[in-house]
């Protein structure tokens, strides 16, 4: 198999799922992924969700079954199954299967309204839908498109063991797309990240090479796996042997029952499942086997970090940073935020960020620039957006360097440190400033859970939001505290103290709806300190 750990150019195929002659080959990522396992640990648990699990073998025969299932319906190499399933162990048999047959999968959160799932099965054009349930088989205001078969996950017979001999294996060329990742963007329209196999399987390897999960380890998955950080959960497992826990959103309220019940000892989170996790274990203070939490998608902010280090004594925190453009960035290393403070980790094993300037020039350690990416887990661009695609995937002597639209620095041993996006980064009174500088200076107020700041926009100066205790805690005095910690032009005029704040379904804030909310005058308690 070519070594994916020397890098190869993306792919400018992203019109189309194919590969060329002259691309480098991979062996199918299927195959790549579940041939060790499968080989040496067959009959160890592979994934479980709350109906039941599957071992290794048993996952190697769902898949296989499920290459049949497409191969019976004509899928071809190239070919988009549209997956609109949640946290299921049918998931994990769709994309490998997927794969398998040398098709696409386009994963899609089963909470995608109708208005952006119309947009996305015009864009992605699939040759299959496989959906959850019956009763979740449409979408208020949505058609299925009448020539395009929609079938049920819970339904599809996957059992029965794999023939060796009569496996679907198609080979692949390393930048043949295994992945349609829609992103959550800033307008309506819809944008695919184009994942060929290639980036994939550098990616997870990668990943998996600086966290170490080991075969004895049982990974909680309660984001969604349509989220590319759920998603490489999967595949992490596979590398390492491990066991994936799947949890969906319904089954929150009982999230620290299961991962005691199963010995969960890893646990990928978000803020907002950090903050569940802490309430839950405030109620049922009894040990985990929790050894090490992980972190991207939406930074946890330090009193979380020192909460969850408090509930779950013996268990370490990594946080990360990434993009879907390229998976992961960077990596720190368990619990290496005590020794710095701030730091995402430094760069991927055979990969390379930089912080540049306007003119794209390297910056010195400290210095604030746009956060750059170049090695083999830059990914193919957006599917069928060309224009999107040579902005930020812009190629050179050196390869495509990936413009992430992320400003940061590093430090003089390649650390980066995250300050925000370019529109997170503005004037205001002469001064320039961070909403992640002033965010952070908000949750070191005694009382404050959470916090969120809208930059100026238009004629409205910045809003602060913020979560904590409303009985004890007024915008005022969060307004006042806060200037105890930052300079006048950094403390915003406004303050609302909201009971939590709103979230996407991958649990991350949900800008646009505090924005919804300021335009129709939804947020109730309002402190103005001018």
């Amino acid at each position: 198999m070519t070594d994916l750990l020397t890098s190869f150019p993306p792919s400018a195929l992203i019109d189309d799922a194919v590969g060329t002659e002259t691309a480098p080959r991979v062996d199918n990522a299927a195959e790549v992924f579940l041939t060790a396992p499968v080989a040496h640990r067959p009959h160890t648990p592979a994934v479980r969700d709350r109906h039941g699990v599957w071992t290794y073998a048993e996952l190697d025969a769902a898949a296989d079954a499920f290459a049949r299932v497409l191969d019976g319906h004509g899928i071809k190499p190239g070919d988009r199954v549209l997956a609109r399933v949640g946290s299921i162990r049918e998931f994990t048999a769709l994309l490998y299967g997927t794969w398998r047959q040398g098709a696409v999968l386009v994963p899609i959160n089963p909470g995608m309204k109708a208005f952006h799932l119309q947009a996305v099965l015009a864009d992605s054009a699939p040759s299959l839908i496989v959906v959850e349930s019956a009763e979740r088989a449409g979408a208020e205001g949505l058609s299925w498109p009448s020539d395009v078969p929609v079938l049920v996950a819970t339904e599809l017979d996957l059992s029965g063991p794999a023939d060796p001999e009569a496996r679907t294996q198609v080979e692949v060329p390393a930048d043949r797309l295994a992945l349609l990742i829609y992103t959550s963007g800033s307008t309506s329209a819809p944008k695919a990240v184009a994942c060929p196999h290639g980036p994939v399987v550098f990616a997870a390897r990668a990943i998996q090479a600086r966290l170490h999960y080991r075969p004895d380890d049982v990974v909680l998955a309660a984001v969604p796996l349509s989220f590319d950080y759920g998603l490489y959960q999967i595949l992490l497992c596979a590398l390492s042997g491990s066991e994936l826990l799947l949890s969906g959103p319904a089954d929150h309220a009982r999230l620290l029952g299961f991962v005691r019940d199963h010995g969960a000892t890893i646990v990928p989170l978000v803020p907002s499942l950090g903050e569940l996790l802490v309430r839950l274990a405030g109620r049922d203070p009894r040990p985990t086997g929790v050894r090490l939490f992980t972190n991207t998608g939406a930074a946890l902010n330090a009193p979380l970090i020192a909460q969850l280090r408090e509930t779950f004594p013996g268990a370490s925190v990594a946080p990360m940073y990434g993009t879907t453009e390229c998976k992961r960035i960077t990596i720190l290393e368990a619990d290496g935020d005590l020794a710095r403070p701030g730091s995402v980790g430094p760069a991927l094993p055979g990969t390379e960020v930089l912080a540049l300037d306007d003119d794209g020039r390297p910056l010195p350690p400290h210095e604030i620039g746009e956060l750059c990416v170049r090695g083999p887990h830059v990914m193919a661009g957006y599917w069928r957006a060309p224009e999107p695609t040579a902005l930020r995937f812009r190629p050179g002597p050196e390869g495509v360097t990936l413009h992430t639209g992320d400003y940061g620095y590093l430090d003089e041993d390649g650390h980066v440190y995250f300050r925000g996006r370019k529109d997170d980064l503005f004037k205001r009174r002469g001064s320039r400033m961070s909403s992640v500088e002033i965010e952070a200076a908000v949750l070191d107020i005694d009382g404050v859970r959470e916090a969120a700041l809208l930059v100026p926009e238009g004629d409205r100066d910045m809003v602060l939001f913020a979560v904590g205790e409303t009985d004890r805690l007024t915008g005022e005095q969060v307004l006042a505290r806060l200037g105890d910690r930052l300079e006048p032009a950094k403390v915003p005029d406004i303050c609302h103290i909201l009971p939590a704040l709103p979230l996407t379904p991958n649990g991350k804030t949900d800008r646009k709806e505090l924005r919804r909310r300021l335009v129709e005058d939804a947020v109730e308690d309002t402190t103005d300190a001018h």
